[in-house]
């Protein structure tokens, strides 16, 4: 995989996710994403983006116990094969077009179970990442493969003692 080829449309939705993702500090190499919301399609929530969150995206204080499946598939720009860990529900997943599809799951594992899931197993399934930071609750990874890229966090939840939340987006290559 060339690293030179075209990503995700830098429209302003795009600008504001990638944004607010980096907006996490760190030092370290390994990476996350976070969410929580409803069903499939449904719009953004109307609170702004925190740390390790993707601007506009899914609410994050879903727990696990009362998460619903979001129907799948989740949209042509999210990867059908995307593995997320076997307790994970997607509970939220919106198409954005160009700037492609934001998918939120949560999970009862705790963030460094998730963590070493997110830089092995997804790894492992063709998804490899290109870059990204870790802190003590919240992480996030660049990611590219099979055809797709972009970006994901996970987050240690506030609202659910012992969840985690999983943010990714995607798009075409």
């Amino acid at each position: 995989m060339t690293r030179g080829r075209a990503r995700i449309s830098a429209g302003p939705a795009t600008v504001l996710l990638i944004a607010s993702l980096a907006a996490c500090g760190g030092s370290s190499e390994k990476a996350s994403d976070s969410g929580s919301g409803e069903s499939s399609g449904s719009s953004a929530g109307s609170e702004p983006a925190g740390e390790g969150e993707l601007q506009g995206a899914a609410d994050l204080g879903t727990c696990r116990s009362d998460a619903h499946p979001a129907p799948t598939p989740y949209g042509d720009n999210f990867p059908q094969d995307w593995p997320f860990p076997s307790d994970a529900v997607v509970y939220h997943a919106e198409d954005r077009g160009a700037d492609g599809t934001i998918v939120t799951a949560v999970s009862s594992l705790p963030f460094s179970q998730v963590l070493k899931f997110m830089n092995t197993d997804v790894v492992a399934a063709g998804f490899d990442r290109d870059s990204g930071e870790t802190e003590e609750h919240d992480a996030e990874a660049e990611w590219e493969g099979n055809g797709y890229h972009g970006r994901w966090a996970i987050k240690e939840s506030a609202d659910c003692p012992g969840d985690t939340t999983i943010q990714v987006l995607a798009g075409h290559e």
